[in-house]
């Protein structure tokens, strides 16, 4: 079973997401680049961790959050992050809420790195900082109804299910993965869970500090 998260049907932003938009926008552009620059591109630009560990190409922890493996990958992922990032923009601002994503980004790569420093596995995507992204929304609107894609098996089907189970069972699901790839030899690769959780866990706990006077919004109802 899968569920993939479209919009927040409880609410409509009060301005158009430029923010959002925007780094949809980069990340696909990236994408293309990447495309054309092949195998050499993607490890020059990606986080090896054992590199910074070891203090070399720390603009990598910049420039690995808007690469993606595949087109499924970042298709995933901007699914996700404009499900959720045009609301937390709105609460934000938008200057705010820019510094707020790219902290994610780094707070998910610090939590990689902790989970595998010798690591020689490039890392790269924007999930750790789509997570944080996440968590902001499971703090701020955590009773919106999220209209959903709920597929099981060869059956799809349109779902209203409320953020903080979806979120919270997400959440779940990389805790239970980052504790199952743990067990695993550290270069076996594939998806950074470490990213997913430290990224989200971040969002969570300095989303009120984004919020400036503002504060936290009212439950919706």
């Amino acid at each position: 079973m899968g569920v993939v998260p479209l919009q927040d049907v409880s609410r409509l932003p009060a301005h158009f997401p430029v923010v959002t938009a925007g780094l949809v926008l980069i990340n696909v552009l990236v994408f293309v680049v990447e495309l054309w620059g092949g195998e050499p591109f993607v490890t020059r630009w990606s986080v090896i961790p054992a590199d910074i560990v070891a203090g070399h190409n720390w603009i990598t922890i910049l420039t690995s959050m808007f690469m993606h493996g595949s087109w499924s990958h970042l298709l995933g992922n901007m699914v996700f992050f404009w499900a959720f990032g045009p609301e937390v923009e709105d609460l934000m601002g938008r200057s705010r809420y820019l510094i707020f994503y790219l902290l994610g980004g780094l707070a998910a790569t610090l939590a990689q790195l902790a989970a595998g420093p010798t690591s020689t596995v490039p890392n790269l995507g924007a999930s750790g900082a789509i997570a944080a992204v996440m968590g902001a929304f499971l703090v701020t609107y955590p009773r919106d109804s999220i209209r959903s894609l709920l597929m099981i098996f060869v059956f799809v089907r349109v779902a209203y299910i409320p953020a903080a189970l979806l979120i919270g069972l997400w959440f779940l699901s990389q805790l239970l993965n980052l504790g199952a790839v743990a067990r695993l030899p550290e270069q076996s690769g594939g998806v950074a869970y470490a990213a997913h959780v430290g990224g989200f866990i971040y969002g969570t706990v300095v989303t009120r500090l984004f919020l400036g006077r503002r504060g936290l919004p009212a439950p919706s109802t």
